[in-house]
């Protein structure tokens, strides 16, 4: 028989003190809102709903921006957290130094705002052999968005590789307030490479004083001066007038002085030895007897009368013969004579015959001047260098629809009519006879090897009109205002060319070379648009250069 065992119940004696002074008075009316009658309830079931809703709603809310953040603008953040913490600052090559044969600074540098260069050019002039920059550029918010020093003309801009180098990049570490923690260069910059030139600073002084002395005084419009090492190209001086600034272009101020070269009728901007085409004159007439020679055309010591014109049958109008006049009578004259006196008869017949004596004709006219390049570029390292021009038959008949005529081709044969050349042109085929037949290769590097092609003319061809030329000098020929000074020996031809609507103006040419016995520099000298009639010459321009290179470099006359 199951027994049960009940639990026995312990009562606590003592009453609980809020039990014994429970306020009795509120028994019988019961007030719900004093602390007594406050009893402890449930939440409801709307309550916890809200609640609940407003934490989804949260959790939404962070999830959302963090898909934007992350997913939608993950990469800009990125970015702007990664600039925030290492910033690239360019760390600026150090442009070339351009120095002359002698290691004068022609160009040099020095440090600009932000660590970048600026370029000091310091021979006047030499602007348009050095030409000029650009700088990099900033944006309105003062960030680079072009960073490089460009070449934008003369060696400047031939050489811009070369003497540019490469911009290195140096990374700055900040922390949030913007303090730098650490830098260290990532890509260190490579400084450009230095350039010799050919170019001599007293020979270029020298010259650009003598053309710019004769150009102000006449005036010329402008002039153009050339020396060059006959053997090897070097080209020693190499002057156009006027020139600009090359510190005001890079500079891009004052713009009311870069305004005016625009506006300047002199053309300041125009290199004058290297982009200039001018009609050449009797500076042609070396080439050509060198030509007519090699082709047996004429015996050098042939004679005839100058009287100073020939006559021309006119086959339309018999009644009305056509006179080719020369500038003056010279006499009897032999083909060393002729070039000394600058004989246009001579070259008349020598170029397009007369009187029984064959003349080269058109064709082996230009074919010559083709030779020693006047229709090519020379190659010299500037850029924009024009190219000469001799008329043809095919020429005219295209670009005027007429038929080529014997007076075309004696007006070629004296450098006029449509032929235009560059002073460079010029000097390189002076270069060729004086060298005894190389067509060098002019060049503004000191030291280059020589380039250059050996032309297939007579040795003795040239022989013959390196001696015209010195009599030109010695002779009393049209260069004979350079035989009065004892420390040079040179051998010369001029050439004056008419120019203008109405011919009113004339180039003025003197080219040559020095010493005789031994030739080693050519020189050329043209000098743009002078009134006609006016006696100075390009060489009055010579024989102050002659003195000029003198007093400051006599070695350029050494017989050694």
């Amino acid at each position: 028989m199951l027994q049960f065992r009940r639990k026995k119940r312990i009562y606590d004696p003592e009453i609980s003190p809020d039990e014994i002074f429970l306020d009795s008075s509120n028994l019988p009316n019961f007030n719900t809102n004093s602390l007594e009658g406050r009893l402890e309830k449930p939440l409801s079931s709307r309550t916890y709903f809200g609640i609940g809703f407003a934490i989804m709603l949260i959790f939404l809310a962070l999830i959302l921006q963090a898909g934007r953040l992350e997913i939608i603008e993950g990469s800009t953040y990125a970015a702007r957290s990664e600039e925030n913490l290492l910033r690239p600052t360019i760390i600026f090559a150090e442009r070339g130094v351009i120095t002359d044969r002698n290691g004068i600074p022609l160009v040099t540098n020095q440090v600009g705002v932000g660590g970048s260069n600026i370029r000091v050019y310091t021979i006047p002039s030499m602007s348009n052999i050095l030409g000029y920059v650009s700088y990099p550029k900033k944006d309105s918010s003062g960030q680079y968005y072009d960073t490089d020093i460009t070449g934008l003309a003369g060696v400047e801009k031939t050489f811009n590789t070369q003497l540019a180098g490469q911009n290195g990049t140096l990374l700055i570490e900040k922390d949030a307030h913007n303090k730098t923690v650490s830098e260290g260069s990532t890509i260190p910059a490579q400084n450009g490479t230095d350039l010799t030139l050919s170019i001599d600073v007293r020979a270029q002084n020298a010259m650009y004083s003598a053309v710019q002395q004769l150009a102000d005084k006449i005036p010329f419009k402008g002039g153009a001066g050339i020396m060059m090492n006959a053997q090897t190209g070097e080209v020693l001086a190499l002057v156009s007038y006027p020139t600009y600034d090359s510190n005001v272009l890079s500079n891009g101020t004052p713009s009311d002085v870069i305004s005016g070269y625009a506006t300047n009728p002199r053309l300041p901007y125009l290199d004058r030895p290297v982009q200039g085409l001018y009609t050449p004159g009797s500076v042609v007439k070396p080439i050509e007897a060198s030509g007519a020679l090699t082709d047996n055309i004429i015996d050098p010591n042939k004679t005839i009368n100058d009287i100073g014109y020939i006559t021309v049958p006119n086959p339309y109008d018999p009644s009305h013969p056509t006179k080719f006049v020369d500038w003056e009578p010279i006499g009897v004259e032999d083909l060393r004579k002729a070039i000394a006196f600058s004989s246009d008869v001579y070259f008349y017949m020598v170029g397009g015959g007369f009187d029984g004596q064959k003349g080269l004709g058109i064709t082996r006219l230009a074919y010559w001047f083709k030779t020693f390049g006047f229709t090519e570029a020379t190659g010299i390292q500037l850029p924009d260098e024009a190219v000469g021009f001799v008329p043809t038959p095919a020429w005219k008949l295209k670009t005027f629809g007429e038929q080529w005529t014997l007076g075309d081709t004696y007006h070629t044969a004296i450098g006029q009519y449509a032929t235009q050349i560059t002073p460079i042109e010029e000097a390189r085929a002076i270069a060729t006879i004086a060298n005894g037949g190389t067509l060098v290769t002019p060049t503004l590097l000191k030291g280059q090897p020589v380039r250059g092609e050996s032309l297939d003319v007579s040795p003795a061809a040239l022989e013959i009109v390196r001696e015209g030329m010195r009599e030109g000098v010695a002779g009393g020929g049209t260069s004979t205002g350079l035989n009065d000074m004892s420390f040079v020996q040179p051998a010369g031809k001029t050439g004056t060319a008419q120019t203008g609507t109405a011919n009113q103006y004339f180039n003025a040419w003197a080219v040559g070379f020095w010493p005789y016995n031994d030739p080693k520099y050519v020189y050329a000298v043209m000098m743009d648009q002078g009134p006609t009639g006016d006696v100075y010459g390009g060489i009055y321009a010579m024989h102050q250069f002659f003195e000029n290179l003198h007093a400051t470099a006599p070695e350029y006359f050494s017989t050694n």
